[in-house]
């Protein structure tokens, strides 16, 4: 529990009550405040853009995967 500093914050009652829903009955508002800021965002498949632009060999060995790949014929599934 964390009550070595007390600060009052005001909320719009739509961000309480999605507050309060994260919050459940084990935990505080300061406690889910804390998780909330702390997650790590998630990432977009676009932050790859471009990584391998500059590494030849793994572009490379990437595209073979792929080549290899679309090769491959699957079977229908029999249900």
């Amino acid at each position: 529990m964390h009550t070595s500093m007390v600060k009052v914050i005001s909320l719009s009652e739509e961000a309480y009550e999605k507050l309060k829903s994260k919050k459940g009955d084990n935990k505080s508002f300061s406690d889910v405040v804390i998780e909330l800021v702390d997650k790590k965002p998630k990432k977009s498949i676009m932050d790859l853009f471009g990584v391998l632009k500059d590494d030849k060999e793994s572009l490379k060995a990437f595209e073979d995967v792929i080549n290899e790949r679309k090769k491959i014929k699957l079977r229908p599934a029999k249900f």
